[in-house]
């Protein structure tokens, strides 16, 4: 009945089973407040005090059963340490929801939070939790101050892999290998951080891009001032947040 924290995130293990639960619980509430699947596709949990919608598998809904589906394709990917970059897009491009992923020392990068002047060492699981809640939060402020999805919203999944340790033969259950390198925006793009949560293990970061004219109605105080310097209409899988702005 609840999404735990553990007490302390101590192994690998841990922090794995805590970045897919933080995962999924992120994933239904992006889809719940944005209305793509009925209430029905959804179960009620608490994390900490935040009560959140999570995901499943609903046999009258075929399309909750398919991301179902690809999220535990995600975990696979993200198990063995091959998985970067997470991309839900409502197309044609209207918003995109970008999961990125990283590793210590025993994964492909180093040093995530450097510019924090923190080592993983440091990372409590007060840190962790805090970071967390607080990420849960920001989803569903943005979520409920954006304009309405049009009616004919197709929500698509991408993934993304270090190619460094990855096997080129290698696609998770319910993927299949793309040609993707970008996505085109109709309109002009914003770009958005939402937040980071990070464990002595992983660190995961959200963004969303959106089009520009749905944040209007976004109250201003929730966003830190800034102009994007990203060129207008085309969104690469490569950017890393120096142009984005902060939540």
């Amino acid at each position: 009945s609840a999404v735990v924290f553990p007490n302390k995130i101590s192994t690998e293990q841990q922090s794995l089973m805590l970045v897919k639960r933080l995962l999924a619980v992120a994933v239904s509430c992006i889809t719940y407040l944005r209305g793509i699947f009925p209430e029905s596709a959804y179960g009620t949990r608490y994390m900490d005090d935040v009560c959140v919608k999570i995901l499943r598998e609903d046999k009258n809904c075929p399309g909750s059963t398919q991301l179902v589906k690809w999220m535990l394709g995600c975990y696979d990917a993200l198990q063995k340490k091959y998985f970067n970059d997470y991309w839900i897009c409502l197309q044609t491009i209207t918003e995109c929801y970008h999961f990125k992923f990283k590793y210590t020392h025993n994964g492909p990068l180093l040093d995530f939070s450097s510019k924090n002047n923190r080592t993983d060492s440091t990372i409590t699981c007060a840190d962790t939790k805090k970071a967390s809640i607080l990420l849960i939060r920001k989803i569903y402020v943005l979520m409920q101050n954006l304009s309405p999805l049009p009616n004919d919203v197709c929500l698509t999944m991408k993934l993304f892999y270090y190619d460094e340790v990855t096997p080129s033969d290698y696609q998770p259950p319910g993927f299949k290998e793309g040609e993707c390198e970008g996505m085109i925006f109709e309109g002009e793009p914003m770009y958005l951080n939402v937040g980071e949560v990070p464990t002595p293990f992983h660190m995961l970061k959200v963004k969303v891009t959106t089009e520009k004219q749905r944040m209007e109605n976004v109250d201003k105080s929730i966003l830190k001032s800034g102009e994007t310097n990203v060129p207008l209409h085309m969104l690469r899988v490569d950017r890393d947040g120096e142009e984005n702005q902060d939540m």
